[in-house]
């Protein structure tokens, strides 16, 4: 059952019950409204007439129509009874004094009244009352008939018309092809409707961001790719041609040195390792960082004499500082702009990682972190995603400070308390 044929079935019980309880209340209300008018009149009646008794003197009293005028004496027997069917108990008329009291009959309604020849009685049949009655309540019921199937349309009508822009969404999004993210058309009011459409299009349009991020990550990475294949290939004929050809050896080790590490980030990435996998050992960080610094010839170093010791994984450490390392001699374009330092500052054990490259944009800034952010100085976009979630795992922080000519890479890590004992 769609959304629109719920709402019509809801408001059509509800439109039915309203219906059927304000006709069964104006029934009940004329009903109850004819009842008093005549008791009322009757009172009038008997007050007219006792006070006319008690003054002894002749006179008329101005009609109603169709009342009977009764006399009982002080027992409640009647004196004069015109219609015995509306006879009043003797019990009843024993309570009877100068104030006008209405007894209602099975039939008839009746107001009474002490006077100086006994109890004065006005009465009138409410045999009309049952039959009006009856006619009203085949009116209402035509009414109910009538009105019920025009209400039950004009809710369908409301329902299609306020379901209209739901309708119109839901149809465009099952008709659409899946791999369609444009935006879901909406023009209806801002309601919360307008305001479901609108997050589901702000979505849509993050999706469609991510897709292009990795559109241009998979070219990236083609490119990444080719690149030291072309040369590892070209290394590989040069040792075929000349198996003692160290240079060309040592190059073909680099090169799949890279790719090793290339692939590395990749799968990190993908699984979420660089958060999962941790092996803790006792790591000195001034080994970590001039392994790494090796790696990248002409790196400037500074460290400390004292050790740098954290409880960390030295693999996942290492890949953290060379991807830092790397980025940064990819924005300086060579290895000596590039100063690796490090040090302890309470409970904390930091490195920074400062390259002389151009800086980066204000506008990349916020988002360097994220996956598949990319610089004007290329890249994969996938190093310091990996660094910050090592660093994360780690328990530590990685934040960046950038302006033309100089960018800052500071990671802090949790110092390795002198209780803790070695894990490995």
């Amino acid at each position: 059952m769609t959304f629109t044929a719920r709402l019509t079935l809801l408001f059509g019980f509800l439109w039915a019950l309203l219906l059927a309880l304000g006709l069964t209340a104006v029934y009940w209300g004329l009903g109850q409204g004819l009842e008093q008018r005549v008791e009322t009149l009757l009172v009038e009646d008997a007050r007219r007439i006792a006070a006319l008794y008690a003054s002894g003197e002749s006179g008329t009293v101005p009609g109603t129509g169709g009342v009977e005028i009764a006399l009982y004496d002080f027992s409640g027997l009647p004196v004069y009874l015109p219609e015995p069917r509306h006879r009043i108990p003797k019990e009843v008329l024993a309570a009877a004094d100068q104030t006008v009291r209405v007894y209602r009959g099975e039939a008839f309604r009746a107001a009474f009244v002490t006077s100086p020849l006994g109890v004065l009685a006005v009465s009138q049949d409410t045999a009309f009352i049952a039959e009006l009655s009856a006619q009203v309540a085949q009116t209402l019921a035509l009414i109910f008939v009538l009105a019920l199937p025009l209400g039950l349309f004009a809710v369908r009508l409301a329902a299609v018309w306020a379901t209209r822009p739901l309708a119109e969404a839901a149809s465009s999004i099952t008709q659409r092809d899946p791999l369609d993210l444009s935006p879901i058309p909406y023009q209806g009011p801002d309601d919360e409707l307008g305001r479901i459409v609108q997050r589901f299009n702000a979505l849509l349009a993050d999706l469609r961001a991510a897709r292009e991020r990795e559109r241009v990550f998979l070219t990236e990475v083609s490119h990444e790719l080719r690149t030291p294949l072309t040369a590892l290939t070209g290394y590989l004929e040069r040792l075929a041609k000349n198996p003692r050809e160290l240079e060309a050896l040592e190059g073909a080790r680099r090169t799949a040195r890279h790719l090793t590490r290339l692939v590395e980030d990749l799968l990190a990435l993908a699984r979420g390792e660089a958060e999962r996998t941790v092996n803790p050992h006792i790591v000195d960080l001034r080994e970590v960082l001039s392994g790494v610094a090796s790696e990248y010839p002409g790196t400037r170093l500074e460290l400390p004499r004292v050790p740098l010791e954290v409880l960390g994984d030295p693999d996942r450490l290492a890949q953290l500082a060379r991807n830092l390392v790397s980025n940064a001699v990819r924005a300086a374009g060579r290895p000596e702009g590039v100063l690796v330092q490090a040090g302890r500052e309470g409970e904390e054990v930091w490195f920074t990682v400062v390259d002389s490259g151009p800086g980066i944009p204000p506008d990349l800034l916020p988002h360097v972190f994220e996956r598949f952010a990319r610089g004007p100085g290329g890249g994969t976009g996938l190093g310091l995603a990996i660094a910050r979630q090592i660093a994360k795992a780690h328990e530590g922080t990685i934040q960046v400070a950038s302006k033309p000519g100089e960018t800052v890479f500071t990671v802090r890590l949790p110092a390795l308390a002198e209780e803790e004992v070695e894990l490995d």
